[in-house]
């Protein structure tokens, strides 16, 4: 799931349409909103954050720290008009980067798999064990050959990779599969499409790489 927060409504509704074409959900707040979020949140659900895009909101430099204190998902910018100081005055807030519109979607992903990459948080290309996933909407591969997944259990399984040696609960599944104020889809969803992801990868792999344990959640185990 990816956090964008710009005071326009039409910007964070447009990012939520362009990044749903790729298979990512967002999430969109107004700047004071999402200071108070960002404050407050349970950890489960700041952790199912991916990266969070920073847009036109007033004193937007202050809300790098305030992530930071939480979690160290990256931390784009996003402006409208070529500024060398704003730029500079971005980095040195604690941005991970900064953009100018206009931008397509994919290449915003490819940015924050770089910046995970560059702090050994994963990216395009995460290997472990056979399967290998990729987080700009490419399906993962087993042993080098494409294994097609639907949406969702794709985003599961890349999920689940980006989050190795960590046991996940539903709960931080459904909010980074979905979004965190997705209230039309229950919770339990996520055990069916989890269901459904274990059989195919246990008649690829001969075992189940996914290990489930009642009231802690699961994790991957492919070493």
């Amino acid at each position: 799931m990816i956090v964008v927060v710009d005071e326009r409504s039409l910007v964070t509704s447009g990012y939520s349409a362009w990044f749903a074409r790729e298979g990512i959900t967002t999430t969109g707040f107004a700047p004071d909103d999402f200071g108070d979020w960002v404050a407050t949140v349970q950890e489960s659900d700041i952790m199912a954050v991916e990266a969070f895009l920073i847009g036109e909101c007033a004193n937007r430099s202050q809300f790098p720290h305030k992530i930071r204190e939480r979690c160290s998902a990256p931390v784009i910018a996003v402006n409208e008009t070529q500024s060398l100081e704003n730029t500079l005055e971005l980095f040195q807030a604690g941005v991970d980067d900064v953009v100018r519109k206009p931008m397509h979607v994919r290449e915003i992903l490819a940015r924050i798999n770089a910046i995970r990459r560059r702090y050994g948080n994963g990216g395009t290309g995460t290997q472990i064990g056979p399967i290998r996933v990729f987080s700009d909407g490419r399906d993962p591969q087993i042993n080098g050959v494409d294994f097609s997944l639907p949406r969702r259990e794709r985003r599961i399984l890349e999920y689940l990779i980006a989050n190795r040696g960590r046991r996940l609960n539903k709960a931080q599944i459904f909010s980074a599969i979905y979004g965190i104020f997705d209230s039309d889809v229950e919770e339990s969803v996520v055990e069916s499409h989890i269901s459904k992801l274990r059989k195919k990868l246990r008649e690829q792999l001969g075992h189940d790489p996914i290990d489930s344990k009642r009231f802690l959640g699961y994790c991957i185990n492919l070493d």
